[in-house]
């Protein structure tokens, strides 16, 4: 299955949803930070995340209760594939040469876990 790239909008609702689990509309509205968007908005979002297969809802009498249909880890993993791909030319090593270029990662970091990827093999 291809995974649609998601908006930054959509993006945080799935970030809510994922951490929901589940979650009615207000459930989700109640993590967003003030000002909160309208009711209408984040609706119209969920109905999109639908139709983009993310979420899906089960229905108590006038109510949906939304799910995500994609983990956090599926949809984690194609962004990362495409910005490795879009940015630093399919080339993992030179995205995590430009992270400790640029201090978001240490070497002792990068040590940590190349000694934590030789343990699970």
């Amino acid at each position: 299955m291809k995974i649609q790239t998601l908006t930054k909008a959509e993006e945080q609702v799935m970030q809510y949803l994922w951490k929901l689990e589940k979650g009615f509309l207000k459930d989700i509205l109640d993590l967003f930070p003030d000002p909160k968007p309208h009711t209408n908005t984040v609706s119209t979002i969920l109905k999109v995340l639908k139709e983009k297969e993310f979420v899906d809802y089960s229905v108590y009498g006038r109510q949906h209760e939304y799910f995500p249909l994609i983990s956090k880890e599926q949809y984690s993993g194609k962004t990362m594939k495409s910005l490795v791909k879009n940015y630093f030319k399919g080339s993992y090593k030179s995205a995590v040469s430009f992270l400790v270029e640029k201090n978001e990662m240490t070497v002792e970091d990068l040590e940590m876990l190349l000694d934590e990827l030789k343990n699970k093999n």
